[in-house]
């Protein structure tokens, strides 16, 4: 399955792991709760972190980093949803706060999952087959979509991206992109979304996609690499778009684009196989395969997105990265600036959870749930 947010090669692991590591049971997991460094409350009061669970396991689960009370709570959907069939499901690729509400996308089933952002109590569920990436603009949620099914080969059909009223919860408007389409992201009344054709890999897609936002049509497609994945703008309206290359002769490399001429300006040659960007600085965790030493190579960088210039500089300096086996999720505070990187490990067993202050300094470890990968802030309601 092409789902693994750092590589598409991970494709057949996780077809492999899934008929090994299935769920022996249907026992509900239990809420943890373990004691973590306490936090100053601005204007963010913790996050949500998505665990995405391997394939064909229903082990995506929430947890939940509450600053003011220094508490980690782990598995906090099934408390708070005794009677949901299966928990939360089957692979959680995205996850994100729009208003009032929390908005988990849940890949291999083919779901949406509504919830309150402050009791986790479901509000609804949104059908969408194949979905993976969510993000907000003026009433709506937009989802992205592979739409077929989840198989490596040829003839998979174009993906979309789901317009929904986030009243009504109801899907209003869909519109056709590429095959395999990934992050997306709104610039003025602009949405920009990659494509990857990751599930055929002699065939992969190289575009972003520009779409409309009033008229909900495609525009134009933007060319830029194979294997297109994240896609972050920084305050200045231009987009970081990263590639994940082949694995074998094309690396991943980092693309800026600029949104007003819609051309790519600058190309960084580093692997950038998850990036965040917070105020003038995007923090950058490399993860190159290669099919030659069948081994990964990982990086971290910074960049300055107002000089467009990179830094070449560990975000992590009190050399503790050494520790992270696999880095997978990234994000960052927009008020403090700390810095959260998630270990897949192997992605079987329990992952973690660390956090650094702003200079790099290490302050947070904890155990989270399986393949711990999507974070999202929540902000103090008024």
């Amino acid at each position: 399955m092409m789902r693994r947010t750092m590589k598409s090669i991970y494709v057949i692991a996780c077809l492999v792991i899934t008929l090994v590591s299935c769920r022996k049971d249907d026992k509900t997991l239990e809420e943890e709760v373990v004691p973590v460094p306490e936090q100053p409350v601005i204007t963010v009061e913790g996050f949500y972190l998505l665990n995405e669970g391997n394939m064909g396991t229903n082990m995506s689960t929430l947890d939940y980093y509450d600053y003011a009370g220094g508490i980690y709570r782990s598995n906090i959907y099934a408390a708070a949803n005794p009677s949901a069939v299966k928990e939360l499901g089957d692979v959680g690729n995205d996850i994100g706060i729009y208003g009032s509400k929390l908005y988990a996308v849940i890949n291999a089933s083919n779901k949406v999952e509504v919830m309150d952002a402050g009791t986790t109590k479901r509000l609804g569920i949104i059908t969408i087959q194949n979905c993976r990436y969510v993000t907000f603009a003026k009433g709506k949620a937009y989802v992205s979509a592979y739409d077929g099914n989840i198989q490596l080969g040829t003839g998979s059909p174009n993906g979309f991206v789901a317009e929904i009223d986030t009243n009504t919860l109801q899907i209003t408007r869909k519109v056709t992109v590429g095959r395999q389409p990934e992050e997306m992201a709104i610039v003025g009344n602009k949405l920009y979304i990659t494509n990857s054709g990751g599930y055929d890999p002699a065939h992969y897609e190289r575009t972003v996609s520009v779409i409309d936002l009033n008229s909900f049509t495609k525009i134009k497609d933007i060319d830029v690499a194979i294997n297109l994945h994240r896609l972050k703008a920084d305050s200045s309206g231009n987009l970081y778009v990263t590639s994940r290359g082949d694995y074998q002769d094309i690396p991943s490399k980092l693309f800026v684009l600029n949104t007003q001429t819609e051309a790519i300006t600058k190309t960084f040659d580093i692997a950038a196989a998850n990036l965040a960007i917070t105020g003038d600085t995007a923090y950058i965790v490399g993860s190159q395969f290669s099919y030659a030493t069948l081994s990964w190579t990982v990086t971290y960088n910074m960049i300055n997105v107002k000089t467009q210039t990179l830094l070449n500089k560990n975000f992590i300096t009190d050399n503790t990265h050494t520790d992270i086996h696999t880095p997978y999720g990234l994000a960052v505070d927009p008020v403090s600036r700390n810095i959260y990187i998630t270990d897949a490990k192997d992605y079987v067993s329990s992952g973690t959870l660390y956090g650094y202050t702003k200079e790099g300094k290490r302050f947070l470890s904890t155990t989270t749930g399986n393949i711990p990968a999507h974070i999202a802030f929540k902000t103090k309601t008024k």
